[in-house]
């Protein structure tokens, strides 16, 4: 999926299993979401690619020693569910207009050159970060329809190295409070990563954050795409309650009566959106954060759907230890 990984562009999600309908053949195949925001499809039996890879030049310049790969592979079909483009100033975002400024301030002496922009001692722009694109949650795929559906994260990061002997100075100046540090131990960098974010508390990165994507598996096509999740529980009290999409961690599932399921968004609701259209049609509100993945199940005729609401403490969600069960009412074959 990636050639020598210096992104932390890591497969979290796990693979998902389809009877996929292509060039009037019906092939057992295996579907990968990454963290590129990009659906790898194979003929699990063969190994073969469903839809063909590319390889294609990507950015180059690293620090004195590195020695990145000139290409990353890219599947012609689906296209990315998520921008691959750089990041300028001009392209900053802000919930007001000092918020923006702030945002592109920061924006202005990093790097940026779309997907795969190296880490650098200046500092690059890693966009999608190293939460995703796709995360752990994967994807659901609906057999009948031959729809993939995936939550997506857009939200850029910045990742600087620092100099071996300069590393321990900068970790103890409290310069940069919100990063995570790491030693890189035996190579002569350490690093720091933060996500790019607003004195606000906003990502610097154009909204939607946190995306729903329903894709035809058959076309390689993407049907619809919708921002998932609002600034509810998240903005100052005076900001209108934006549907800005917003980050989170879990994966959706889909119902034969043609429902996406999810929660993962920050904002604590299980939402239901319709397959065919991305129109959310229901939400019902957590008592904490729902970062994990529903399920369905019948008894006595009657259709369920539970989450474990436990919250995150990294996505910064209502913490609790929660299984919440909604029902659905069945009539005939409505669901």
């Amino acid at each position: 999926m990636v050639h020598h990984d210096v992104w932390d562009y890591d497969l979290p999600a796990q693979p998902t299993l389809a009877d996929l309908k292509h060039d009037g053949k019906v092939i057992p195949a295996v579907i990968q979401g990454t963290k590129m925001g990009m659906l790898f499809t194979f003929n699990r039996v063969t190994g073969e690619p469903v839809f063909a890879i590319e390889e294609r030049p990507v950015p180059q310049g690293g620090v004195l020693g590195e020695h990145l790969s000139k290409t990353q592979p890219f599947p012609v079909a689906p296209p990315p569910l998520v921008s691959h483009a750089a990041i300028s100033e001009d392209d900053a975002f802000g919930l007001v207009l000092v918020d923006k400024w702030d945002c592109a301030r920061q924006i202005k002496p990093l790097r940026s050159d779309g997907i795969y922009t190296p880490p650098s001692l200046e500092g690059s722009i890693i966009k999608p970060g190293y939460g995703g694109g796709i995360n752990w949650g994967g994807i659901a795929f609906d057999p009948e329809r031959q729809i993939a559906v995936a939550k997506t994260l857009t939200l850029p990061v910045v990742v600087q190295l620092i100099k071996r002997e300069e590393l321990a100075s900068v970790y103890k100046s409290n310069k940069y409070p919100d990063s995570q540090f790491a030693r890189q131990t035996g190579t002569p960098y350490g690093m720091r990563r933060e996500l790019l974010m607003s004195f606000l508390g906003a990502s610097c990165g154009q909204a939607p954050w946190g995306q729903l994507s329903a894709v035809d598996m058959v076309l390689g096509e993407i049907l619809w795409q919708v921002p998932l999740g609002t600034i509810e529980d998240l903005a100052p009290a005076f900001v209108p309650n934006l549907e800005l999409g917003t980050a989170g961690l879990g994966g959706p599932i889909i119902t034969a009566g043609g429902l996406a399921f999810i929660g993962t968004a920050m904002d604590d609701y299980l939402r239901a959106f319709d397959l065919k259209t991305g129109r959310e049609v229901w939400k019902g509100r957590l008592p904490a954060g729902g970062q994990a993945t529903p399920m369905t199940y019948m008894l006595d005729g009657k259709q369920y759907v539970v989450i474990a609401a436990g919250g995150h403490p990294v996505v910064g969600t209502t913490l609790g230890d929660y299984v919440v069960v909604f029902s659905l009412e069945v009539s005939g074959q409505d669901h």
